[in-house]
């Protein structure tokens, strides 16, 4: 009976795990004008906010990045860009994941905010100074010059 006990409560479990993930994916993503809510009140949630939704609602970002980028995958699922991390060094509690495509970078130094994007969905966010916003933008023009037409056309 003990035997038969464990494989019912695995069972049930499963389950339970199936219900909640299709519960999880049905909720869906939230309409253009429900992430344009969020976004003016700075409820940033990830995954849940597109490029669109942020630039209805605050304009066309006074810097603009996008480049071929690597992020590390956290054990909670965020992702962290290469790019904020000091070369040679994984963030704190990373483990091995890691995901790459191109990432959209837009900074809005008015508001403090450094916004990536992967896929069109806001997958990272970084409160930031003006300044530290506008040396962002500078690093990025300054490698943008060394860039050979190659860099733009070949995308793994």
């Amino acid at each position: 009976m003990g035997i038969m006990d464990i494989s019912w409560r695995k069972i049930l479990r499963l389950c339970g795990s199936l219900v909640l993930l299709l519960f999880v994916g049905c909720t869906g993503m939230p309409t253009l004008e429900e992430q344009q809510r969020l976004v003016q009140a700075e409820n940033l949630v990830l995954d849940q906010i597109t490029t669109e939704a942020v630039v209805s609602a605050w304009g066309s970002p006074p810097v603009y990045h996008s480049e071929f980028s690597y992020f590390f995958v956290m054990p909670d699922f965020s992702v962290i860009p290469q790019s904020r991390v000091a070369t040679g060094e994984a963030p704190k509690g990373w483990k091995a994941g890691v995901h790459a495509g191109e990432g959209v970078y837009l900074a809005y130094p008015d508001r403090g905010w450094l916004l990536v994007f992967l896929d069109e969905l806001l997958v990272y966010k970084e409160k930031l100074k003006a300044e530290e916003l506008y040396a962002l933008a500078k690093a990025w023009s300054y490698e943008d010059r060394f860039k050979t037409r190659l860099d733009e056309t070949f995308k793994p």
